[in-house]
């Protein structure tokens, strides 16, 4: 996924209709989507592979150049005819998004495509035999009940951890895995859930519903600005957010799912692998647009906050 900023001043409203006119001074391109997962990954020291589709593009040239100038691996991604590169392109005017436009495909891959994408896969596993795969899905076409089913069947038999951010549409597909992370919000809709406010005992009678479903290892739910809950076996909490100047809340679920899988795959400890998403998902509010975590940056806020 592409993601355009295009940045402009405000300063009158069209004659031709109640829109505002937005100057513009300057464009610029970035890496979204799963792909931001990579770059959040990349950014951490892991050796990032993106395994996914495009169009056959100038919108696909441009990611694959992003792409190669953060080091991140596409050899195992394909172009196909049948799609166009997703592009959301957003209007900014003093840090306040105008519009956003989107240019993509989102129905399901066709049999061929879905075929290509499990072979890319099987290909990378064989070759690159990853500790780690995360299945960020957008509801995009790609992730399709095969190509789920497929990629967490081949990694459970090369015990590769996997790791899922779900959307709605095939949230119950994921079963088996070792981290499910959905939003407050996905799960409420998911389970037909009507609560005003989550509190640990209600969060732990939702990992057991999902557990019930999904037989997965350890659910990571997002709570938005009330921070993040997890449960493992018999270990659970609620880890409060901390206060924040939020400039854009664009990719933090991103970040998110990146840090939490890469360092429970490091430590196999997973309330450190929630202080420290907790806070990555924060810090990356702060900054206006998509971006990675810096890590830099991560480790001092860590130090300061759980030392």
């Amino acid at each position: 996924m592409l993601d355009t900023y295009m940045w402009g001043d405000v300063e009158r409203i069209s004659p031709e209709a109640p829109v505002p006119i937005v100057a513009l001074k300057k464009k610029d391109y970035r890496v979204g989507g799963a792909g931001n997962v990579a770059l959040n990954l990349q950014s951490l020291d892991a050796n990032a592979y993106v395994i996914s589709v495009t169009g056959n593009d100038e919108d696909a040239v441009k990611l694959n150049e992003l792409f190669a100038d953060q080091n991140i691996n596409t050899q195992y991604c394909f172009k196909s005819e049948k799609r166009i590169t997703t592009n959301k392109t957003r209007v900014i005017s003093r840090n306040q998004h105008m519009m956003r436009l989107d240019a993509e495909i989102t129905k399901d891959l066709d049999r061929e495509d879905q075929q290509q994408i499990i072979e890319c896969f099987k290909r990378f596993v064989s070759t690159e035999k990853p500790q780690l795969v995360i299945l960020q899905d957008y509801n995009k076409g790609v992730l399709t009940e095969e190509v789920i089913r497929v990629v967490i069947s081949i990694c459970k038999e090369a015990d590769i951890l996997t790791a899922v951010d779900p959307k709605r549409k095939n949230f119950f597909e994921y079963k088996g895995v070792d981290i499910f992370k959905p939003n407050l919000k996905e799960v409420k809709e998911a389970l037909n859930f009507l609560f005003a406010d989550a509190n640990l005992h209600l969060l732990q009678d939702i990992h057991s519903q999902l557990s019930h479903l999904l037989q997965h290892h350890i659910s990571f739910i997002t709570l938005s600005e009330k921070g993040v809950f997890y449960k493992e076996n018999q270990r659970s909490a609620i880890i409060s957010s901390h206060i924040r100047n939020i400039a854009d809340v664009s990719g933090a679920g991103d970040t998110v799912i990146a840090v939490a899988a890469l360092v429970y795959a490091a430590s196999k400890n997973v309330h450190l692998m929630a202080e420290v998403a907790n806070i990555a998902g924060g810090l990356v509010c702060e900054e206006v647009g998509t971006v990675a975590i810096n890590k830099q940056k991560l480790l001092l806020e860590c130090e300061m906050l759980l030392s």
